[in-house]
């Protein structure tokens, strides 16, 4: 089979031996893989592939058919379509998911669409409804709002009767923002428009001191990303004094049960949203697999609404 593959901090098109599924594992023929942070870590060597995963082939999310199951497999059947998230691999012709781990794909839905849900559905529900617990007439803000992890968390947000603000540095990107259901503003901005609720912290250290000033009390702070640094001060009397609540999050070293109990959660409270029309996965762009440098240098350039896609 063919896979974009890691070689020296440049990215190739090989050829690979196919995987075969083992118990319980299903293989899938992939027709879309979306970027993520996570790959442009993955290929400065920053984020290596869990064990047992491919190191050299990247991807985290994917969607297809299912081409073969191995033993043990009752969920799903040869040819079904399936998206998935995965601990690497993605980014390939064929690769394989633990069945527990894997979702159906709304009939509303087209490859690039599927392959570009699985990750920041699941990261942005996990974050904001299942640890944040975000509640209806609530203040949502999230930063980084033309992101995928962004996008998807305004349009949940909103579609659950919360208000949402939303970060966005492009100024041309706002109304596209605001369109999904948020009030989008310049990141400066953010402080003055509190008191927020939960704030999902998509960019790092350097908005941490004016999210606990900004929170409401009770509020939770909810941090899956930290793209421009990690390490922050913070007032400690403060965050006693509002009660509230900082807590950190990662999808992709979780192990399969605790995925497949996430899995579980979007396919019950977000995927029939998609068959409604409710939401919607927000696609920037579309590359095929032998284009996949050019790809990742496309989510390299940010300014993007949405998600990169490879289609395979």
């Amino acid at each position: 089979m063919r896979a974009a593959t890691i070689r020296d901090g440049e990215l190739l098109v090989e050829e690979h031996p196919a995987p075969e599924p083992g118990a319980g594992q299903v293989l899938v023929r992939v027709r879309a893989a979306g970027l993520n942070g996570g790959d442009m870590m993955q290929r400065r060597g920053l984020y290596p592939a869990p064990a047992g995963w491919p190191p050299d082939i990247p991807g985290m999310e994917l969607a297809g058919e299912v081409a073969a199951v191995g033993p043990g497999v009752t969920r799903f059947a040869q040819g079904e379509r399936v998206m998935a998230i995965v601990g690497g691999g993605a980014q390939a012709e064929l690769a394989l998911a633990h069945e527990r781990e894997l979702m159906p794909v709304p009939d509303a839905l087209d490859w690039p669409a599927a392959g570009g849900l699985p990750e920041v559905f699941t990261t942005a529900h996990d974050a904001v409804f299942t640890q944040a617990a975000l509640r209806p007439g609530e203040h949502l803000l999230v930063h980084g709002g033309a992101g995928g992890v962004g996008s998807a968390a305004i349009q949940l947000g909103a579609v659950t009767g919360a208000r949402v603000t939303a970060t966005v540095r492009n100024e041309g990107g706002r109304e596209q923002v605001a369109a999904l259901g948020a009030e989008a503003i310049a990141p400066e901005a953010f402080a003055e428009r509190g008191p927020f609720d939960v704030i999902l912290e998509l960019v790092g250290a350097p908005n941490m001191p004016d999210n606990l000033n900004a929170l409401a009390t009770g509020g939770r702070i909810s941090v899956i990303g930290v793209a421009a640094g990690a390490k922050t001060d913070l007032n400690l009397l403060a965050l006693m004094g509002k009660r509230a609540r900082i807590h950190g999050s990662t999808l992709r070293a979780r192990p399969p049960e605790e995925k497949a109990l996430a899995a579980r959660g979007l396919e019950r409270e977000v995927l029939p949203l998609f068959d409604r029309g409710a939401v919607r996965v927000v696609v920037a762009e579309t590359f095929p697999l032998d284009d996949v440098a050019a790809a990742y240098d496309r989510f390299a350039e940010g300014g993007k609404l949405g998600k990169i896609v490879l289609t395979l």
